[in-house]
């Protein structure tokens, strides 16, 4: 990995929040470091990234533990109900809850130390059999039975659309989920969080108002 791909990452973030009008702070670039070794997680932390996104509980608690650096840890898997109570313990951040019992887990198992344990509703936009998320009809109920939760802050959604075969296509897609964003503030939902968009098209999630990208092969390359 070399710096250089990292650095044209960064200013490609900042050319797309300059087509969009946006802060360049307003958008949080996740290491997606799933299968990738703690040395390159030090490289890319070195080269300025500082929030890295794993799937596996157990490859990410070796690195959680080895890693002292002030990293932010977020979860950007899939939710066992029986990995809920570690996941909780360990992460900053959860971008996959899909249903209040998962969310429940969590709130119960997060250690008042670790101070509460911010969250993302994960969104089935594409409504697939094969795919995690909560129903678009079924979102709004979930956020309000998770808001009495003391340990854990619904702060927005996360989305994994298909791909499509255009930018076009996949433009539209991010569009939609902003809308259900957006209506959801228009409702008084306190909400500031919008995890969208990955190596192949978080420019276009940019544009439509991602407000944290999940990068893995555009950081470390192509997974052996």
């Amino acid at each position: 990995m070399k710096s250089e791909i990292i650095q044209k990452i960064i200013l490609d973030i900042e050319a797309n929040c300059n087509l969009s009008k946006r802060s360049v702070e307003d958008v949080v670039l996740i290491g997606a470091s799933k299968s990738q070794t703690i040395k390159k997680i030090i490289m890319a932390y070195e080269e300025g990234i500082k929030n890295f996104g794993e799937n596996y509980l157990q490859e990410a608690e070796e690195k959680i533990t080895q890693l002292d650096q002030d990293i932010v840890w977020h979860f950007i898997g899939s939710i066992q109900s029986r990995k809920a109570k570690k996941i909780a313990e360990i992460f900053d951040w959860v971008h996959t809850i899909d249903s209040f019992k998962v969310a429940d887990k969590l709130n119960s198992a997060r250690p008042k130390s670790k101070g509460v344990l911010n969250a993302c509703l994960q969104i089935n936009i594409d409504d697939e059999e094969s795919k995690s998320g909560v129903k678009i009809e079924n979102l709004e109920e979930l956020i309000q039975k998770s808001e009495a939760l003391e340990n854990i802050k619904i702060r927005g959604l996360m989305v994994i659309p298909r791909p499509r075969d255009s930018e076009e296509e996949q433009r539209k897609v991010f569009m939609k989920v902003k809308e259900i964003y957006d209506s959801l503030i228009r409702k008084g939902y306190k909400l500031d969080t919008l995890s969208m968009g990955m190596t192949s098209d978080y420019g276009v999630a940019i544009q439509e108002g991602a407000t944290m990208i999940r990068i893995g092969t555009g950081i470390f390359g192509p997974r052996k």
